[in-house]
Parts: structure tokens; sequence; C-alpha cells
């Protein structure tokens, strides 16, 4: 609409001085078409800009949510691909800058209609201002093309030194307190700047390729309108044109040369265009794929809930298998324990276990139902994991521990969670208790650890992962916190005053006494393995044993995984506390 008012201006405005010159009664009618052209060009100029910049703003949201929701729904080591600051630049400079592209190619492209519209207007009032303004359309159409190339080479080298900055920032960030420690500040400045005058080397060349390109072609536009403008004097001279007419062809010329306007649009476009290629990377992380099945409900007198099988699995990581055919079955409320060398696969197991990722070959079960084929929802709520590092997210510490329930737990399950996970002690300090901001909360390591468990013993689900979950823990607090989880007696207790890591079916708030989860340990310390049901020992990726500690610890090799504990302090414990159910079987192929 505001290009078809900048059109219809310049021969409404002609017209209307012809008549105004001729005394008719029309032009005081066409005066105020005039005004009325004149002031619907504002409005519309107005209304079109707050439209650019809602669509703008619009596109980027749609864009970030998409890349975000992709980054979330991969597997997270696909996610890792992306290191954080390069992730952090790709969701926002990069997303920013790529949503306007819809609007500036909208825009663009519509800016182009009044200077086409002016050459045949140009056309139509005489043929040879339209030839005059013509002759110099290759040179200018000659300058956008080799601008959009230059252009396009620059901004792609410029966001690729930007993300290799943003990269370093994020690592220097993260490892503040060893660069603190080892007095290299100064070092890892220069090694984060080291790239910043190749930025500034490809900004400027990029304006410069930008600059010289409107130089030449506001040199180049103001010698066409000159030209349009004394073609229609010479021929106002002969007769063939009136003064209107002459009006006109000025306005439309200058109207006309606002295809030199097209070089900020070309260049918007072009850095949104390489800034969307950057985002939309993200969109090609796979997908971990999800089912809709869900998890049969355990019958009477029939087996434990939480049967865990692994099928030949196998996964892959940078070309080489991390795990290798790996097959095993653990009944369900079986304790194992998965123990091997530093790089056996221990934490790719456990992420297999609860899909935090998937094989790349074979299949893993739960209660005989694929993890492929589960509703997510089922899924999260019935694995429950903890992590050697946990990352407390939510705004009190609270919130932190019932993260990801539907519906909350209450208080009274939160804190029997903490409690069992030796936490409670030392939350009911801090300044608020469990209200206290995570971000007020001054946790060490340890504690952190706690609350970690704390949080996936508050979810009463079928399976239990603690990847190296205590390793952080000192041997009392560890052993208590193991025999809070086997404490059977606990099923007796009020509900809110116990932390029941039972099965429940899936949907149901526990009740009652509960009914013992399956539970895989990832572990170095010879005293967790030797309380297991059954041990996992892993070698390279492959399951060299699957056994009770007691028998394992006669083979030397099993000795040397707990080679940082004398093999005399622990040989009495195996033999009085590892016991069993004798259906746990594994094996490779």
């Amino acid at each position: 609409m505001s290009a078809g008012a900048a059109l219809a201006e310049p021969a409404v405005l002609g017209h209307t001085l012809d008549l105004l010159l001729a005394g008719s009664p029309a032009a005081p009618a066409w005066t105020a078409l005039c005004a009325a052209l004149i002031a619907a060009d504002l409005v519309l100029d107005a209304a079109a800009a707050r439209l650019t910049g809602t669509v703008g703003a619009r596109s980027t949201a749609w864009l970030r949510r998409r890349a975000l929701a992709r980054v979330l729904a991969a597997a997270p080591h696909q996610a890792a691909r992306f290191p954080a600051g390069d992730l952090a630049t790709r969701l926002t400079a990069h997303a920013a800058e790529a949503g306007t592209v819809p609007a500036t190619a909208a825009a663009g492209a519509v800016a182009l209609l009044p200077p086409l519209g002016a050459v045949v207007a140009l056309c139509l009032i005489d043929p040879w201002t339209a030839l005059a303004f013509l002759s110099g359309v290759p040179v200018l159409l000659a300058l956008l093309r080799a601008f959009a190339r230059d252009t396009a080479a620059g901004v792609g080298r410029y966001q690729r030194i930007q993300l290799d900055l943003a990269r370093r920032l994020a690592e220097a960030l993260g490892g503040a307190r060893t660069i603190a420690a080892a007095g290299t500040a100064d070092r890892e400045r220069e090694r984060i700047l080291r790239t910043l005058p190749q930025l500034s080397a490809e900004g400027h060349l990029m304006w410069r390729s930008y600059g010289g390109t409107v130089a030449r072609s506001s040199a180049l536009l103001p010698v066409l309108l000159y030209a349009v403008v004394a073609v229609a004097g010479f021929r106002l001279a002969a007769g063939a044109l009136g003064v209107g007419d002459l009006v006109a062809a000025t306005r439309y010329a200058a109207l006309a040369t606002g295809l030199g306007a097209a070089t900020g649009a070309l260049a918007a476009v072009v850095r949104g265009r390489t800034a969307a290629r950057r985002t939309c990377e993200l969109l090609a992380l796979p997908e971990l794929r999800q089912g809709t099945a869900r998890l049969p409900s355990p019958r009477a007198g029939g087996p434990a809930p939480g049967a865990l099988d692994l099928h030949d699995v196998t996964v892959v990581r940078g070309g080489a298998p991390v795990l290798h055919g790996v097959t095993l079955h653990l009944p369900g409320g079986t304790h194992a324990v998965v123990v091997g060398a530093s790089g056996s696969g221990k934490s790719t197991l456990a992420d297999v276990a609860g899909r935090l990722t998937a094989p790349d070959h074979g299949r893993v079960l739960l209660d005989g139902v694929p993890l492929e084929d589960l509703d997510p929802a089922e899924l999260r709520r019935e694995v429950a994991y903890a992590f050697a590092r946990p990352v407390l997210l939510g705004g009190t510490v609270g919130e932190a521990l019932a993260l990801g329930q539907s519906p909350p737990p209450d208080p009274g399950t939160v804190r029997a969670a903490a409690r069992a996970a030796r936490a409670d002690a030392f939350v009911t300090t801090l300044p608020r208790g469990y209200d206290t901001p995570v971000a007020d909360a001054p946790l060490s390591g340890g504690e952190v650890q706690r609350l970690g468990l704390a949080r996936a013993f508050c979810r009463t689900g079928r399976l239990l992962v603690l990847d190296d979950a205590t390793s952080s823990l000192d041997t009392v607090t560890a052993r208590e916190v193991d025999r809070a989880l086997a404490d059977r007696a606990l099923a007796d207790r009020p509900l809110n005053d116990r932390a029941s890591f039972g099965v429940r079916p899936s949907g149901e708030r526990p009740s009652g006494a509960p009914r013992p989860g399956t539970r895989l340990t990832v572990a170095h310390r010879v005293t967790t393995a030797a309380r297991a049901d059954v041990v996992v020992w892993l070698e390279e990726g492959r399951v060299r044993a699957v056994g009770r500690h007691r028998e394992l610890w006669q083979h030397p090799d099993y000795r040397a995984v707990f080679a940082a504990e004398p093999a005399r302090r622990h040989s009495g414990a195996a033999g009085r506390e590892a016991a069993g159910p004798a259906g746990a079987r594994g094996g490779t192929r």
C-alpha cells in the first residue's frame, strides 16, 4: 500500500499542477487528493516500520524456540557438539540477525516496486525519459551483484571468528577458578582475544565493501536523475511534454533512483541468511526418538517391576565403539553395580539404561517395553538419575529437588528424600531452609551431590541410575545413603516421613508399602560393589563378567580395578556383605 501511494503521488501531483495552471474547477478536489496521498504515505510508512519490527521479533522467537527445542530433544552427547559459547551465540546474536530476514526480504522486494513502477511511468509519460534512465541500470546491477558476492563471503568469515571467540570466552568463564589458581589470567586473555584483530579486519572489510558500493551507486544515480531531467526539459521545450508531465517525470526519476536503496536491504538479507544457516545447524541435530507406549502395571504375586534388559547394545562415539555387543539382564528389584577402569564405558551404559542416549545397535527394555517406544513422560517418571556433578535447576532448593515432577511432590516427601540423602541437616541451616534461592545457597561439592541424590530419591520409579553419584561423599555418608536405599523398614513409616523408593503404577502417587525398584550404580568404591546384589564388570566396552563381588574378587584383574584401596582391607567385607538374586546374568556377543 505504501509503494502504491508512492507511485500514485507524482502522477496526481503533476495532474493537479496542470489543473491549477489551467484554473480548472476540479483543482481543489485534486489538491485535497494530493494532501490525502501524502498523509497516507506517512501513515503507511509508520505502519510498515511497526510491522517490520513485529515480524522480525516473532521470526526470531520462532527460530529460537525451534532451535532450543531441538537441542533439548537431542541426546546430550549430540548437543555437546556445540560448545556453550558457540550455542549461546547461535541462539542470541545469530538468531536475532536471522529473524530480520523475512521482513527485510519482503521490504526489499516491495522497495523495488516504486523504482520499477517509476520506470514504467516514465515510459508512459515519454519513452525518451525512460531510455535516459535505463542507460545506467546495467552498471548499477553489476555493482549490486559484486556487492552481494563479496558480502556473503565476508559475513561467513566474520561469523566463524565470532563463534570461536564466544567459545573461548565460555571456556575461560567455566574454568575461572583454575585460571586464577594457575595465575594465567594474562595468558588466557591473550588466547581469548587472539582472533580479535581478524574479527576487526573482516568487519572493516565488510563495511568497506558496503561503503564502496553505496558510494559508487550514489554517484551513478544522481547522474541518471539529471539525465532524465535534462531529456524532459528538452521535450518540454519541444512542446512534447507539459509542465505537469515535467514535474511527474522528475519525481518518477527520483523514485527510480531508489534502486540504490536496495544495497542496504541486500546487505541485511545476506548477513541474515548466513546467520540463519548457522542457527539452523542446530535443527539438524538428530532428535532422540520417543514413543507413546506405557509400562505394564505390576501384578500382585508377579515378578518385581523394574526388569532391565540390554540386547546386543553397541554405542559408537567418534567412529569407535564405546560399548560393544553388551547383553545384560537385571531382574526387577536388583541392585547392580557397574565397575571398570576409566574409559571402560560405565557412564555410557548408565546413559543407555535410562535413554539419555540411544544405542547405535541393539535394544534396551524396561519391564519388556523398548525404551524408544515409551512415552517420554512415562519414561522420566519411572527412571530417576543422580550424577557425579549435578546441576541444581529451580528457583529454590525445594523446587530444585522436585524438578520435573508433575504434580510436584508435597514438602514432606521432598524432606524425606533429603533425609535419605543425608542433606536435610545442612538444608535446614540455610537462611530460608528449603525456600532458600539456589543462587544464595553456599553449597560445597559434596552437598550439591547429596542434593542431586535427594532429587533422584523424590521419584519413586522402577529404575534408579546412580552415575558415580556418591564420589564426593565421605565413606560414612556414602554408606548411610546406601543403607537408606536398602532399608525396607522405611515402608512401615508414614509416607511423608520416609524416603519411598519403590515402584508405583504409572501416574499414581505411592501409597502403602513400597515395592523395591531396580538400582544401577556406577561406582569406584569396593564397599559399594561388596553390598550389591550383582556386579557388572566392564572392560574396554564389553562385559568382562557378571556376578557377585566375592566371586569376582578372586580374579586379580578385578581386584586391580580397585587398586586405590588395599585388597586385604576389603576381602573380608566382600565375603560378609556380598549377596544377590540368582537371576542376574550377562554376556557379550
